[in-house]
């Protein structure tokens, strides 16, 4: 059973639930081939990617840097049956979203169908946007069917007609929290093709710590209570949102911020410290691998995300940073959108507040750093929730058992039969 796993970029340390399903679908038998539409960028990788075995390939990350690998892909895939319908399909995605991102991925779509291994038998794409587009129209051109798991961003900034028609086209579709799966079954011809599948825990990866002892009081300048948060320094973070509660924390309390992450806004977010007066309490440590992190997180006293809606529309979905922290006895702090209300109910396995609310999470910052025994409280319980909900085994034995249903149907057909195209819609 041999698989195409597209991907946007391969490997990144931000995506270690991508990393995870991966080497968790290995175990289980699976042959899977990686098809990568960027190069990395992170000058390191997890541990995870290192015992992943997968060969992986990368398309041309824009066309004009390899134009004969893209010509003779065009010259080789045009006599297939399905290559005027993707080309149609192309076209008419073209008209409505006139971008050079849009040809360049019809262009990657032509060296995937071309340089498929012919024992592929699925292909299996992360993310709903531009990988599922490369996806789709390989599978148009070699009538392989396809499938997706949806997550956040690629959900939210894609356009409803797109979502209708991948959504219409793909065999079937896979998306981490509940919000996410009432949205796209509403715009799916049918409902039941749309899963929810936690991305969960490899509980394996996040041991479990001893139980805490009630830490900083944020009265003793020896010991300031950590407050640790993990993730890119993008706007959906709501990083500047949570700079400005941290500054409006009275100034007779002692705390020190840990960022764990990269991102576009992050000297942003460094000048902004500066202008708050509270720079010389963060330490801004950048990517780092899962040994790190975890590191981090057993040594933190409270994990603090201030997800929110962007301006794009851009949203977390069930961050799954949040499930790392709850399994190494963290208490947790976040905002009350998305799938975080999933996973955390406030008051119980955690604190919520709304998003963009900085006095909101003013307050419930205030009330963690001098209530280390309500830290304790909710980080046990937090712990208990994750292990008991959240593990990773439940979602990756359905992954397996819809692959091996797709590539028994694939198995019926034959590669580039117009019917088996058909069939697909």
């Amino acid at each position: 059973m041999s698989i195409a796993v597209i991907l946007k970029g391969y490997p990144r340390l931000s995506e270690t639930f991508i990393a995870q399903e991966i080497h968790a679908l290995e175990s289980r038998g699976l042959d899977l081939r990686l098809i990568s539409l960027r190069h990395p960028t992170d000058r390191a990788v997890h541990p995870i990617h290192q015992a992943i075995r997968a060969p992986v390939d990368y398309l041309p990350e824009y066309l004009h840097w390899e134009p004969f690998r893209v010509l003779r892909a065009w010259l080789l895939v045009s006599r297939h049956p399905g290559y005027k319908r993707a080309r149609a399909t192309w076209l008419a995605d073209l008209r409505r979203d006139p971008t050079r991102n849009r040809i360049r991925r019809f262009g990657q779509a032509l060296v995937l169908a071309a340089e498929l291994p012919d024992d592929v038998e699925h292909l299996y794409a992360h993310f709903l946007h531009t990988p599922a587009s490369v996806a789709r129209y390989a599978s148009i051109i070699t009538g392989l069917p396809w499938s997706c798991s949806a997550h956040a961003k690629d959900i939210w900034t894609s356009p409803d007609w797109e979502k209708r028609e991948k959504l219409a086209d793909c065999r079937w579709l896979v998306t981490c929290t509940a919000a996410n799966r009432r949205h796209l079954a509403r715009l799916a011809r049918e409902p039941s093709a749309v899963e929810l599948v936690y991305h969960g825990l490899d509980f394996s990866r996040f041991p479990a710590p001893e139980s805490r002892a009630p830490g900083a009081n944020g009265r003793d300048a020896a010991h300031p209570v950590i407050i640790l948060s993990v993730g890119r320094a993008v706007s959906k973070k709501g990083y500047d949102d949570l700079l400005r509660a941290l500054a409006r924390v009275p100034d007779s309390l002692l705390w020190r911020f840990v960022h764990v992450g990269g991102g576009e806004l992050l000297h942003q977010h460094g000048e902004l410290a500066k202008r708050l007066r509270i720079a010389g309490r963060i330490d801004w440590l950048g990517p780092l691998p899962q040994d790190s992190v975890l590191e981090q997180y057993r040594k933190a006293d409270l994990f603090v995300l201030a997800s929110r809606v962007a301006e794009s529309g851009d949203r977390d979905g069930l961050p799954n940073v949040l499930m790392e922290a709850q399994s190494q006895r963290l208490a947790c702090l976040s905002t009350n959108i998305s799938g975080i209300p999933e996973l955390i109910e406030s008051g119980v396995t955690g604190v919520l507040v709304p998003e963009r609310d900085v006095e909101a999470l003013t307050e419930a910052l205030v009330d963690l750093i001098v209530s280390p025994e309500r830290r304790v409280a909710l980080a046990e319980a937090g712990f208990r929730c994750v292990r008991a909900r959240f593990s990773f085994e439940d979602g990756i034995e359905r992954l397996v058992q819809r692959f091996r249903l797709a590539c028994t149907h694939s198995r019926t057909a034959t590669r580039g039969d117009p019917q088996v195209v058909a069939s697909s819609e």
